[in-house]
């Protein structure tokens, strides 16, 4: 009576109430006796795996996006606004953007290195983010997101930006000096150009 509820739609494996006992039938009841629908929304199959939001996390959190973009049907994507680093990137000549996400319940994927995508100022970048902290050149505790973008030279200082997640590249790792690391960013770089 209080929400005037003439509609409610769940999924197909919906289970609600006490220990989770009831279902969709005992909905429909409910909307039988106090006058409101109930539509069931089926199972989402890909590739014949019926697909759910905990398969989705599960992906992500394993760094696994191929799969979840393929559950999801578009590319997982992180929205946030860029802001101000230590510039460490851009000495080692891959300057990068770093992502600082407003949202504590967004899901973050695995640590790691990935090909990603983004439209800047109108123009589709293909470019590459580590998640992770740095263990090569930091011995800090706070987690980042920086986007090293390919043929992309422009100031992107308190912009927000959208980042399209295409593939998991490899683990984050230290390396024994920048130089080595700078080597590893070069692979990284031809790798992600190969895929996007």
């Amino acid at each position: 009576k209080e929400l005037r509820t003439k509609k409610i739609i769940i999924g197909y494996d919906h289970r609600f109430g006490r220990n989770r006992n009831a279902n969709i039938n005992d909905l429909v009841a409910f909307g039988n006796a106090l006058d409101f629908q109930v539509e069931e929304i089926p199972a989402q199959e890909v590739d014949e795996v019926s697909v759910s939001s905990t398969k989705i996390r599960k992906a992500l959190e394993e760094g696994d996006v191929r799969t979840a973009n393929a559950y999801l049907g578009y590319e997982y994507m992180l929205t946030g606004t860029v802001k101000k680093g230590r510039g460490m990137g851009r000495q080692l000549g891959f300057p990068t953007a770093n992502l600082v996400i407003a949202e504590s319940y967004k899901l973050i994927p695995k640590n790691g290195v990935y090909a990603v995508r983004s439209i800047l100022n109108g123009q589709t970048i293909s470019g590459m983010m580590n998640i992770g902290y740095n263990p090569t050149v930091s011995v800090g505790t706070e987690k980042t997101i920086e986007i090293h973008f390919f043929d992309f030279n422009q100031d992107l200082y308190d912009k927000k930006i959208r980042i399209d997640i295409l593939e998991w590249i490899r683990e984050e790792e230290k390396f024994d000096s920048l130089e080595d690391l700078k080597i590893q960013l070069q692979k990284d770089k031809l790798k992600v150009l190969s895929i996007s």
